[in-house]
């Protein structure tokens, strides 16, 4: 997706707002502004996506601006400018909303990056605006992810989809999105416009997950409804039943699932009459059934038929490059759902995501942003919004050093470690970006240049 950023510098004085279009000139659409006044009027027929905002700017204060712009429209990002580096001034900037700052004199290449990172923030936004409209446009479940993995995933169910019988497997962690994988394999499918009905078969009692699937006749047994019950498997018909951890099936019911699988046919609970229907099934676990056949817990014919198609979805920690697509993604969902506009994500509090362990994946993310918009105590959701603040300090300020070796006697050369360690992390930045740079400038919160003129000088 290419977008034109137009930018607002409005700063009093003119060699400031020289030396920044000269530098920035020609990668961005720039406007100067001596005053507030003027910019905050052209704002209102034609909005900038940033504003660089100095703080001590005559008649309006940049304070004062910040809060008429935020009034005006939430979403434009804005970085103060500033003579000193006045901590109450950049605090009250930043409850305001203010994106970030940056002090005087301007070091042209950290102000690069710190626009470059707030840019960044609204090519998400828009991104998964246009995401969410394309998919609400063709009715189509939405899965956000920028990742290599997830993109090859949604390429091979595109094809696999095609196939309205062959049955699916779902493996993956806890939290990682199986059910609306299996969603989206439905409604990319010829039986679209047919049920999709999910059935967690680790929430119903062993001893009842027969007669839920399969129905039951009057009478079947003790408590049975009078009149029969149609199962699940038939009330998906002409569509997907989704059997959510289908590792927790006793084997019992794991035959007549596999007959069902072979020959689409089965028996009510009480009746000896043949049922036939065109059901798709498609299953998903976390468990590792090959351990299980293994043990005998779980049939080996079962696995290989209920997986004649696999999808291995991969763990959040394995593709953090998507971590802040979604957590913008989920914060603009419950800003909406709760009616709090304008929420944004700290950078520190991104910084911090990025290095979570992330034990319940997606469903852990989307549980923290919730919490985050519901308990931020201005537009923008910090570290200690999200719970992360305490949590993290002690492992990230003493835990890493503990590794470290002690300065032996005879000394070390500083320099060669720092190009150690800048190799490890370029290079291991470039694997996980499988090659591409922009990705991996990111990971390493750097933008594309400096990563592209450090990397020239490390590798």
């Amino acid at each position: 997706m290419t977008l034109d950023f137009k930018i607002y510098i409005v700063d009093d004085e003119e060699t400031i707002r020289e030396g920044i279009r000269l530098t920035l000139g020609k990668r961005y659409t720039l406007l100067g502004f001596e005053d507030a006044e003027s910019a905050i009027e052209a704002m209102e027929t034609d909005p900038p996506d940033l504003v660089l905002l100095d703080i001590g700017l005559p008649g309006l204060s940049g304070i004062e601006a910040l809060e008429a712009i935020k009034d005006q429209n939430r979403e434009i990002i804005v970085i103060m400018i500033t003579a000193y580096e006045d901590i109450t001034s950049v605090i009250s900037c930043m409850k305001l909303g203010a994106y970030d700052y940056v002090v005087k004199p301007i070091y042209m290449e950290e102000l690069e990056v710190t626009i470059s990172n707030g840019l960044e923030t609204i090519r998400l936004r828009k991104e998964i605006r246009a995401i969410q409209e394309s998919q609400l446009k063709e009715n189509l479940p939405c899965f956000i992810s920028e990742s290599h993995a997830i993109q090859e995933i949604m390429t091979f169910i595109e094809r696999v989809a095609k196939s309205p019988d062959t049955p699916v497997l779902i493996l993956g962690e806890t939290g990682t999105g199986k059910e609306l994988i299996a969603s989206t394999i439905h409604y990319r499918s010829p039986h679209h416009k047919g049920p999709f009905i999910t059935v967690n078969c680790a929430a119903i009692p062993g001893e009842l997950i027969e007669s839920e699937l399969f129905g039951y006749e009057k009478g079947a047994f003790s408590g049975a409804s009078a009149t029969g019950k149609k199962g699940l498997i038939e009330a998906a018909a002409g569509g997907t039943l989704f059997l959510d951890e289908v590792g927790d099936m006793s084997l019992e019911v794991q035959a007549k699932l596999l007959r069902f699988l072979e020959y689409g046919e089965f028996y009510r609970v009480g009746s000896t009459r043949v049922n036939r229907v065109n059901t798709r099934i498609v299953s998903a676990t976390n468990k590792d059934l090959e351990t299980m056949i293994s043990k005998e817990t779980f049939r080996k014919d079962l696995f290989f038929r209920l997986g004649v198609i696999r999808i291995n979805l991969p763990s959040l920690n394995d593709r953090p490059e998507d971590i802040e697509l979604l957590a913008n993604y989920f914060i603009g969902n419950f800003s909406e759902k709760f009616n709090i506009p304008g929420v944004t994500l700290s950078r520190a509090a991104l910084e911090l995501l990025m290095q979570y362990s992330w034990s319940g994946n997606v469903r852990e993310l989307k549980n923290m942003m919730e919490r985050g918009v519901l308990t931020a105590q201005g537009k923008q959701i910090t570290a200690q919004d999200l719970g992360l603040d305490q949590v993290r300090r002690g492992e990230m300020m003493t835990g890493p050093y503990d590794n470290f070796a002690p300065i032996p006697a005879a000394g070390i050369d500083i320099n060669e470690i720092r190009a150690a360690v800048d190799r490890f992390y370029f290079n291991q930045a470039l694997k996980m970006a499988k090659g591409n740079e922009t990705k991996a400038a990111k990971l390493l919160n750097l933008n594309h240049h400096t990563f592209r003129y450090q990397c020239k000088k490390v590798l």
